[in-house]
């Protein structure tokens, strides 16, 4: 098999095929996302044609699915299947295909991928025929049929794009940005632009709307890295966010190389688009430097591309000390206090449960100690439960309060219901409006009060 038959499966295990197969087999969408990311990690080693993970490189292709999957390790696995649907002609694979549901979820994931991958290399049209006999679920089976197209005749695939673009209107959340089918018009670019980046571009320009920034964004997404000029000059056609994106994405690229570079490429670019630039290299930078990061952030003016600065600056720290990490968060000025505290906390409870404690409460009353507590007692599993629904209960803020002491709760019924319960029932910190909401939910479901949930940071 061609490696181009392996191009994108890591995402499409982890987003598309979890959608695809809870929605066919009304499986949860928690098993299938975990069955997903397990068999995504596993996608990192590429496949030589002819070869099996950790064999001898002429064993035999397996007879079918199940005689590539009884094979001991997931890497030999998905390398069975994939020497097995090398071998196939396009009405092979259509019977492969109907026969996926007799296949355990996490198998089913893994092989349905391998198999729309291939089959979108040598009969794209036959995939997608197929793939809308699937009804809704077809909608995820297409952006892995695509994409194998793409990654070999994007030409065609490109035509038959402008010429059917309802066949890819739900591929949001794949691709490019946006979302619809400029997601789709994104993933051509992108495979065409590794091809061929001249004619990538002209057939972005000859598109309209969000399809033809998408597409744009996508090949200059990959001239970045090889290209950073020609992707400026590229970027430079381009308006409003869609250009700052570009540019945050060429100053991306760029910091992982020589983050110098970045910084002098980021002052060349028109004001409205150099913080957001320099959020994006200070990302990159915190991974090997989080000190000489921060020390940038007084560069940058208050708003929103500081607050995403501040965030990925503590993310990157966070896994070298998270306790200087979290000393200099709780310093900093930011509207996304829980994106740049979240991961602090997460990363510190997981190495180290009781420093972690230990620093929370020695904070004072407000929002950094709230989000920090907040956070350890969503990350902490082994935490004593009537413990953490104190700490829980120390919270200023009434809506982080109640919805932290249900997942407390939660915890501790399923360990121990009646105590659960006595103590909820005698607390002098919940509303009886809170109690009946965490009582008659047994633990699940939503236990807010004020508020649905905690922020997530935007684009």
């Amino acid at each position: 098999m061609k490696n181009t038959a392996t191009i994108g499966i890591a995402a499409l295990l982890a987003g598309a095929a979890g959608g695809y197969l809870a929605g066919k087999a009304g499986s949860s969408g928690t098993d299938a996302t975990a069955a997903a990311e397990s068999a995504m990690r596993d996608t990192k080693t590429t496949a030589r044609p002819g070869a099996t993970a950790g064999a001898d490189a002429s064993k035999r292709s397996p007879r079918d699915a199940s005689e590539a999957l009884s094979e001991p390790g997931q890497l030999a696995r998905m390398q069975g299947l994939m020497d097995l649907y090398a071998g196939m002609s396009s009405d092979q694979l259509a019977e492969a295909a109907g026969k996926l549901e007799d296949l355990p979820m996490a198998q089913r994931i893994m092989a349905s991928m391998l198999l729309f991958a291939r089959w979108g290399e040598i009969d794209p049209q036959g995939a997608l025929a197929h793939a809308a006999t699937l009804g809704p679920g077809g909608m995820f089976a297409r952006p892995t049929i695509l994409q194998s197209w793409a990654s070999t005749d994007p030409a065609n695939a490109a035509k038959y794009f402008t010429e059917n673009p309802g066949d890819f209107a739900m591929m949001g959340g794949f691709g490019g940005p946006g979302g619809g089918g400029d997601n789709a018009a994104g993933t051509i670019a992108a495979e065409w632009a590794k091809l061929d980046p001249e004619a990538a571009i002209a057939w972005a320009n000859s598109l309209t709307g969000n399809n033809q920034s998408g597409a744009l964004r996508s090949i200059i997404g990959e001239l970045a890295g090889t290209d950073p000029t020609k992707a400026a000059q590229l970027a430079s056609t381009l308006t409003g966010d869609d250009q700052a994106r570009a540019y945050g994405d060429i100053a991306e690229k760029m910091a992982s190389k020589d983050f110098a570079s970045a910084e002098a490429f980021i002052a060349t670019l028109p004001a409205e688009s150099r913080d957001r630039a320099m959020s994006e290299a200070l990302g990159v930078l915190a991974r090997t430097d989080p000190q000489g990061a921060a020390a940038k952030i007084a560069s940058m003016a208050e708003g929103e591309q500081r607050d995403r600065a501040i965030s990925g600056i503590a993310e990157g720290w966070a896994r070298q000390d998270p306790a200087a990490a979290a000393a200099w968060v709780s310093q900093q000025t930011t509207e996304d206090m829980d994106d740049a505290m979240r991961p602090v906390i997460a990363s510190w409870a997981g190495r180290d449960s009781a420093g972690a404690l230990t620093w929370i409460q020695a904070q004072p009353q407000g929002e950094v100690r709230d989000e920090a507590i907040g956070t350890y007692i969503w990350t902490s599993r082994n935490s004593d439960p009537q413990s953490t629904i104190q700490l829980a209960e120390s919270i200023s803020d009434e809506g982080d309060r109640n919805r932290s002491i249900g997942f407390a709760t939660r915890r501790w019924m399923q360990q121990d219901r009646e105590a659960a319960t006595a103590y909820i029932q005698q607390s002098t910190t919940l509303t009886d409006e809170a109690k009946q909401r965490i009582l008659e939910g047994g633990g699940r479901g939503n236990w807010g009060g004020g508020g649905g949930g905690r922020r997530g940071r935007g684009n």
